[in-house]
């Protein structure tokens, strides 16, 4: 449940800034509910809600993202998770980000502010009162402005098979690099109606939120809203499932095929 979230997060959520201010993926009062299973039960509900707001006079975009344990999954690790970034509206570039967790007991409480004339980001860890300074690379996202800004990537529908997104994230104190692979088109059955997805294969670092030898898979929405339809994280014993299940606000309406 944990992982799955994370990656919904990525990609309820590509290319040079200029490009980007051009493409409009998402807009203010968005709003997308998961529901995620494992096998037959369910085991959680994922929210993302996109607002505006300001950030030291800058107009911004707020995302927050919810996840939390539900059922039969809950009496035996319970999970709530707040998420939180905001990034400025034209190119997604991210200022400030919050990380609330409850995961089994395991606890962060964190606040983290951008600072591109210095290349670093400050977190303050409100659990350990204290602060702390990362370097940052160029163009780095967190983990919630990384799904925003991966729906806008200038050349996504020019992917071709088996080619590969690759962009730097900061999480959990250090800059790591998240690599998409594009598997191709497919026609997906939803709670909606059949819609065309894009399908895509996540990797990250060895050793990092993911293991590399997980077999994750994603299909987003081949329209202008590059939604996230569904994630799956097949497992050793069963399968993680989250699957679309509401939606509002979408810049356009969802492509279903009759």
């Amino acid at each position: 449940m944990k992982k799955l979230f994370l990656l919904l997060l990525l990609f309820l959520s590509f290319g040079e800034v200029s490009a980007q201010k051009q493409i409009k993926a998402f807009e203010s009062g968005e709003f997308l509910k998961f529901r995620v299973s494992y096998g037959v039960l369910n085991a959680g509900i994922a929210t993302l809600q996109l607002s505006e707001t300001t950030q030291n006079g800058i107009p911004v975009y707020h995302a927050k993202g919810v996840g939390y344990t539900t059922g039969v999954p809950k009496l035996f690790f319970k999970v709530y998770d707040d998420y939180q970034s905001y990034f400025e509206k034209g190119a997604v570039i991210p200022h400030r980000f919050i990380r609330k967790i409850d995961e089994g007991g395991y606890t962060k409480n964190q606040e983290g502010f951008f600072d591109y004339k210095q290349q670093q980001v400050l977190v303050k860890d409100y659990e350990k009162s204290t602060e702390k300074k990362y370097p940052i690379v160029k163009d780095v996202q967190d983990i919630v402005s990384a799904f925003y800004y991966l729906r806008k990537y200038p050349k996504l529908n020019e992917l071709k098979k088996n080619e590969s997104i690759e962009i730097d994230m900061f999480f959990d104190g250090e800059v790591f690099q998240f690599k998409l692979k594009y598997l191709g088109e497919e026609t997906l059955k939803t709670a909606f109606g059949k819609v065309k997805a894009m399908k895509f294969r996540p990797y990250v670092m060895a050793g990092r939120v993911f293991k590399e030898q997980e077999s994750l898979t994603v299909w987003v929405s081949a329209d202008s809203n590059k939604v996230p339809l569904r994630i799956k994280a097949s497992l050793a014993v069963g399968s993680l499932k989250a699957d679309l299940e509401e939606y509002k606000g979408l810049v356009s309406n969802l492509s279903i095929i009759k």
